[in-house]
């Protein structure tokens, strides 16, 4: 039996490229046969950036309903929040920072990015890869789905583990990556990758005409009407081809090589098929989000209480290998 693990920040609503990316991956993977997943809100991650109470909860809260919207199964997956089983993450990533030396975090690019203006760097956000390496190490996953962006901060989690490893002994599982090509990049609405921080993200669970207003800002060039385009560099066509069925990409990929067919054509078959596809989850939103979230933090609390099992003992094994049980 393999052990999957993917977590997800509580920066806000999810949008489009981070269900395409994460979310539906990790549930396709919970429902294949001998795996057993782990699944996460960081919202101990979110810390970082975020202080407003307020506003964490409800991107918490948001969070959870989206991927409950997304068909996870919690009775197949072990679904929780991460600081509702903080104790051991944080008290982890005390130990993996006492091996971890000061170089590979300051070569992090999660660092690096922030590194010409060092007066808002705060320390969790230097150590934000010990903290990802305790939230996988502590369940001895397996494999963990990541992205382009997430892959330097997986091997450092691996160094880590082989590190302890050496030093007291075996007691971590040495984690393995998994990317889904196609997947490892959405674009935004202006062809960069779809972000909150760029503000050209997509949110699938807006009302009908948010969201189609937001389909038709899609960047496009100024291309007239008649002439036939390159589909493979535009961004609705890219964006069409990541949810709609190949038949449809197809016949969207020959319209727009024969001419007559203009951008507008394309938002609006890219905006309904967004509709279609996610009907039933835009109504499994709002009934988690809006309606009922005591059934949401039901949920929620069930999984933690497995979570902290799974967590207890793996620390338990930790202090007794460094000697401080």
């Amino acid at each position: 039996m393999s052990r999957i693990l993917t977590g997800i920040q509580s920066s806000g609503k999810p949008h489009l490229g981070n269900i395409l990316g994460a979310i539906l991956p990790a549930i396709q993977l919970s429902e294949q046969t001998g795996n057993e997943s782990f699944l996460f809100i960081a919202d101990l991650h979110s810390l970082t950036s975020i202080k407003n109470p307020a506003i964490l909860r409800e991107n918490t809260r948001a969070v959870a309903a989206a991927w409950l919207a997304c068909g996870l199964d919690t009775e197949k997956v072990t679904f929780y929040r991460q600081s509702r089983v903080g104790a051991y993450h944080t008290e982890l990533t005390w130990y993996l920072s006492c091996l971890t030396p000061y170089p590979m975090l300051a070569d992090a690019q999660s660092f690096k990015d922030n590194a010409d203006r060092l007066a808002d760097v705060n320390a969790g956000l230097f150590i934000y890869p010990v903290l990802m390496a305790s939230d996988i190490l502590l369940y001895d996953a397996d494999f963990v789905p990541v992205g382009k962006d997430q892959k330097q901060h997986l091997e450092m989690t691996r160094d880590m583990a082989e590190t302890f490893n050496r030093t007291y002994d075996e007691t971590f599982v040495v984690p393995e990556g998994r990317i889904d090509e196609r997947l490892m990049v959405i674009p935004g609405i202006d062809g960069q990758k779809m972000s909150k921080s760029y503000g050209n993200y997509i949110d699938i669970f807006l009302p009908e005409k948010e969201l189609q207003k937001i389909t038709k800002k899609i960047l496009s060039d100024s291309t007239p009407l008649e002439t036939p385009k390159n589909p493979d560099n535009d961004i609705t066509f890219k964006l069409f081809s990541l949810i709609a069925s190949e038949s449809d990409t197809e016949a969207m990929r020959q319209n727009y090589l024969k001419g007559g067919y203009g951008y507008g054509h394309a938002k609006q078959a890219f905006f309904e098929v967004l509709k279609t596809r996610f009907t039933k989850e835009r109504e499994l939103f709002n009934y988690y989000y809006e309606e009922n979230p005591a059934a949401l933090e039901q949920k929620l609390q069930e999984g933690e209480a497995k979570a902290r099992v799974v967590a207890a003992k793996k620390i338990a094994d930790v202090r007794e290998k460094m000697g401080i049980s």
